[in-house]
């Protein structure tokens, strides 16, 4: 394995370093396991690191903290702590068994061994450990053969009853066979179907159906993800509505240039939800309705239906106006500022045309979050009480600044004492 190691940043070989002092100063068996190994042997960049310690998992975190000046967060059930700094993630946890009373119930978990703590995840690929302590660093441990799986390109589980255990690992299979390019192998395959058959996936909690589903949405190639969940009939079983869609390529390849094209142009700003993007890509042929059931199958949040919901208010007639070459300023702050990011990513990836874009443009670039500078205070020193007409005059002020009519605090104050003297308001 030294090889691999030889090849990963400088970051990471710092972080193994340091643990492996921790290891060696509090004299219990540490190892990096899991998805960080499985990369590491693909040559897959990975800032994710994952550790699990024959011992204390939380204590020797506590112990590696102040070594990477990294902040913690304990999560006290699982044995597990999470270190952060910068772009990195380190998750330690005690090695440990779990065992499932019930299909798709959460596991009841004890401490143990490495050999138990491998034996209890999902893949022969994710199955995999290596030593960075006493005589074992550096040493691949593989009880289920996961590297030559990894060579071969396949998907397998550990045991038959792998998916009834735990039925988020079948979207787990299609995310691993996806993004590597990969096949599940077919007596994994033959499990996975029938236990979407026998409706486990019904089992599963709205939340934890929403966790697997974002985490594909984040993948580099969503649409590829979505055309094999559609293939084995997952995308049915997550909202009936979702069945018999069809999922359009050209939206996603459109969504992933404008995303691109917004990250490069406004990095600035706060990012993107891309993930929700794409599940407005998803749920584009929804009616109001269907999205509302979407939703509670997906335990999305109030305002992420909303962002989703806000494409449906966009109306034809507004769509229109934004088209046009003669659409005054105001009427393009009108039109957008109430919409998410999100939502004018959307309608630039869907309708591309030239003025469209243009018009976008230059709301993100120019009157976002414009205002007008003057203040109640100064409408109370012109002798106007405060009442509805407040709102009504710093409207019109702000399309004037807007449309260009206005270019200083001056000329928005001249202006208000004429629509107050003219009462205008």
């Amino acid at each position: 394995m030294k090889k691999y190691f030889k090849k990963l940043p400088q970051e990471l070989k710092k972080v193994i370093s340091l643990a492996q002092a921790v290891a060696q100063e509090s004299g219990v068996p540490a190892y990096l396991v899991g998805g960080f190994v499985r990369d590491m042997i693909l040559g897959v960049k990975n800032l994710d690191m994952d550790m699990v310690i024959e011992g204390e998992g939380i204590a020797f975190a506590q112990k590696l903290m102040p070594k990477l000046k990294a902040k913690i967060l304990i999560h006290q059930r699982f044995g597990t702590a999470t270190l952060s700094f910068g772009k990195l993630k380190v998750d330690v946890a005690s090695a440990r068994k779990e065992a499932y009373a019930h299909p798709a119930e959460l596991p009841q978990v004890a401490f143990s061994s490495l050999k138990d703590d491998l034996k209890r995840r999902d893949f022969t690929i994710n199955s995999m450990a290596v030593g960075i302590s006493g005589k074992g660093q550096c040493k691949l441990i593989d009880p289920y053969a996961g590297k030559d799986d990894l060579v071969s390109g396949k998907v397998r589980v550990l045991h038959d009853l792998s998916f009834q255990d735990d039925p988020t690992r079948i979207f787990r299979a299609v995310r691993f066979e996806q993004r590597y390019d990969f096949r599940i192998e077919p007596h994994t395959l033959k499990l996975l179907k029938e236990s979407l058959g026998s409706g486990l996936i019904g089992l599963l909690s709205p939340q934890r159906k929403r966790h697997e589903l974002v985490l594909m949405l984040k993948e580099v190639e969503p649409f590829r993800q979505l055309k094999r969940l559609k293939e084995l009939g997952l995308l049915g079983l997550i909202c009936p509505e979702l069945r018999n869609l069809n999922i359009e390529r050209s939206l996603f390849a459109s969504l992933e240039k404008q995303i691109s094209w917004f990250n490069k142009q406004h990095s600035c700003r706060r990012k993107l939800d891309t993930w929700l993007l794409y599940l407005m890509a998803l749920a584009d042929k929804l009616t109001r309705a269907q999205i509302a059931r979407l939703s509670g199958n997906l335990n999305l949040h109030k305002g992420e239906e909303k962002r989703i919901l806000s494409i449906r208010a966009f109306s034809k007639n507004s769509l229109k106006s934004l088209s046009s070459s003669k659409i005054a300023p105001a009427r393009i702050f009108a039109l957008l500022e109430p919409l998410s990011y999100e939502a004018i990513i959307f309608i630039k990836a869907k309708h591309p045309s030239f003025a469209l874009n243009k018009h976008i443009e230059d709301f993100l670039e120019i009157y976002n979050g414009m205002r007008v500078s003057v203040s109640g205070e100064v409408l109370r020193k012109l002798g106007l009480l405060p009442g509805p007409a407040y709102q009504k005059i710093f409207s019109r002020a702000l399309d004037a600044k807007l449309n260009g009519l206005v270019n200083n605090r001056q000329e928005e104050v001249a202006l208000i004492r004429e629509l107050i003297s003219k009462k205008a308001v």
